[in-house]
């Protein structure tokens, strides 16, 4: 990527600042730069034919994003896969989202439950992996796995409870990819296979209880000291 005359203009440099945003936060995403790596301005600079400002930029938005940290006097670096956030996230997931569950397996109507389904159904057929995408799991599969997990929890009819989701979902997407790769033996086929039963039969005990292991087991790969790689 190089910058090109356009890119004087404020809307050339609001372009090439998204472009090179988005082009970060899919290599981190991939896992280009490993956990707790440096994310130096100068390097990505040189590396997308950009400035300085416009790689700062993007940096900001993924610290935003809790997809790299700001370091004090040493700059940006990726999040370490350890680091005590993840385990934070995955306690107020933990606490909020089955009863969000509860809410919606009680009030859910058939054409939830039709959603539901399909929702499943969409993450089944979702190839989870390509070769172009990297180690991690595709954007395809990303988006159908968060499809079917907030179809679950949408019919609770309450929007403040369904915004928080999205914003714990969304600080925790690094976390679920690095849970995956450290534990690539785990069924979470199954997991969700049995999540989609237990809420259709609205069973939300079991539900509950599915989801809270469910989310439980990604945050244990991240402590996991077997010495897998990540």
């Amino acid at each position: 990527m190089t910058q090109t005359a356009h890119s004087s203009t404020p809307q050339g440099k609001q372009m090439l600042s998204e472009q090179v945003y988005a082009h970060l936060r899919d290599a981190i995403m991939r896992g280009d730069h490993a956990p707790g790596a440096p994310l130096k301005p100068q390097d990505l600079a040189k590396e997308q034919g950009v400035s300085l400002a416009v790689v700062r930029e993007a940096l900001v938005r993924v610290v935003g994003e809790g997809l790299a940290d700001r370091l004090p006097n040493r700059g940006f670096a990726v999040p370490s896969f350890s680091d005590r956030r993840w385990q934070e996230i995955a306690e107020a997931r933990r606490t909020v989202e089955p009863a969000i569950l509860r809410m919606s397996i009680e009030r859910g109507d058939v054409d939830w439950e039709a959603r539901v389904r399909a929702a499943h159904h969409r993450l089944v057929r979702t190839p989870a992996y390509a070769p172009e995408e990297g180690e991690h799991y595709t954007g395809a599969w990303a988006e159908a796995h968060r499809a079917f997990h907030r179809t679950l929890l949408e019919a609770c009819g309450n929007r403040a409870l369904l915004e928080t989701f999205d914003r714990l979902w969304t600080a925790s997407e690094l976390a679920r990819r690095w849970s995956a790769h450290r534990d690539p033996g785990r069924d979470g086929a199954e997991e969700h296979r049995r999540l989609e039963e237990a809420a259709l039969a609205r069973d939300a005990d079991t539900a509950a209880d599915v989801l809270v292991r469910h989310l439980t087991l990604t945050a244990a790969a991240l402590t996991d000291d077997s010495g897998r790689a990540v």
